[in-house]
Formats: C-alpha cells, structure tokens, sequence
C-alpha cells in the first residue's frame, strides 16, 4: 500500500473556508477507522494581509513574505505536499513554492484539468476581483481548451458583497445576489459555475441561483480538497468527478 504523505495546510484565509476544508478531507478519504485518515499540519494565520488588496492595488502590504513564514513552519514540521484554500493565493504560489523548497498544489491548474475531465467546455466564475484581474484560472482554463467567462461590473461587485461584506464577516450570505452573475454567465453560454473562492463553498449547493433549474455547479475547495486526498491519502471512489 502506498506511504501517505503529511499534508500542510496554510489556513486562515479565511477561517471558516478551512473549518470546511478539513472537513471534506476526512469527507472524502477513504478509511475505515481514525489511523487510515492521513496527518494533517494546520496553520491557521488569518493575519496574512488580504491577497485582492493586493492584487488590485488596494493596499501595498505584500501577503507573499506571510505566506512563506506560515510554509516553512509547515515544511519544518514535515509537511511533503502544501495547499492553501484560498483561490487568490494561487498569485503568489510559484514564489512561494521555491521559497520554501516544498510542492504547492496549483489549484488553478486543477480546476482547469478538471472542468476538461468533467467535460466542461465554457465554464463561468464565481469569484474575487483579485482572482478575476490576475487571470490565473483564465489561463489555465485556457491551455486546458476550456472557455472562461466572467462577471462584471455590478454583477461583480454583488459577488465581492457576498464574499467580504456577509461570508468573511460572518455574516449569513444572501445567494440571491449571486444571481444575476449566474444568470448571464449561463446565457453567454457557460455548461457549469465554478465557485471559484472558498468562501463561496460555505453556501450550501441547493442555495445557489441556478441550482434548481439543474445549473451545475464546481466547487473550487472540493477540487482542492479531492487533490490533496488523492496526494496524500486514499481517495473514495465516488469522488473523481465533482459536478
């Protein structure tokens, strides 16, 4: 049987995305009793400064040098394989990653292999303005023959609202907001939604504008959490499609 690897996880980004996480790890391994989960090593540093504010040029605190501290904490501790459930970390993972001389899982590029494996040829985002100006799930999407489309405007600033004003605030979300995003994503033609920020997994499936008219929808923090079981556990079966 194959050696399961230490799994390290840079929380915190926010906090209640990787409650969720962790849960779907154990979700989604395949075990029969506590010794066949694998180890996970959790830092949890919600100080990391906000990786949009960043991005857009919103603030000038570099999250970069906070990330690679919260990395080699994990490298050191033994961690074989990091991921960070936050999609807009993906910005600064190749410079993390050769910081701190340890695999970091390239969510961007998962996705993008798997709304190609799931058959998905136009698929509409859910997410950051920082993910969205970046392009990384653009350009991944792409080399994997796989359309993005995005929201904009108005329709963009309702899906920030839900994400830093109700979910990072801890408020309730109201998906109704999402829904004018979701209804011009799928006119212009997209076969699924990608939930592209991890606060947007913490919105149950059957919540969703769309859901109800059979709009798929493809989870970005299950797609990370069925990457890192596959690394560093043993996958459940029923888990290698996600829509």
């Amino acid at each position: 049987m194959r050696r399961m690897r230490k799994l390290g996880v840079i929380g915190g980004l926010g906090p209640m995305a990787s409650a969720r996480f962790l849960g779907l790890l154990t979700q989604m391994s395949e075990a029969k009793r506590d010794q066949e989960h694998m180890e996970v090593l959790l830092y949890s540093k919600p100080q990391i400064p906000d990786r949009t504010a960043y991005i857009l040029g919103e603030s000038r605190e570099d999250p970069l040098p906070a990330l690679v501290g919260a990395g080699r904490i994990l490298a050191d501790w033994g961690a074989e394989r990091i991921v960070i459930p936050c999609v807009t970390s993906g910005y600064f993972r190749e410079a993390l990653e050769s910081r701190i001389g340890t695999p970091v899982v390239d969510l961007a590029r998962e996705i993008a292999l798997q709304a190609r494996s799931e058959g998905v040829g136009r698929l509409g985002i859910l997410a950051t303005s920082g993910t969205i100006r970046s392009g990384l799930l653009q350009k991944e999407l792409s080399g994997q023959g796989v359309e993005a489309l995005t929201p904009e405007g108005e329709e963009q600033e309702r899906v920030m609202r839900v994400i830093y004003g109700q979910l990072k605030a801890g408020e309730e979300a109201d998906p109704e907001l999402l829904a004018p995003a979701a209804r011009t994503l799928r006119e212009k033609g997209a076969q699924a939604v990608l939930l592209g920020c991890t606060e947007l997994s913490l919105i149950g499936r059957a919540s969703l504008p769309g859901a109800d008219e059979g709009l798929p929808f493809l989870d970005a923090m299950e797609v990370l959490a069925r990457k890192a079981v596959a690394e560093c556990g043993r996958l459940k079966a029923e888990y290698r499609t996600l829509l």
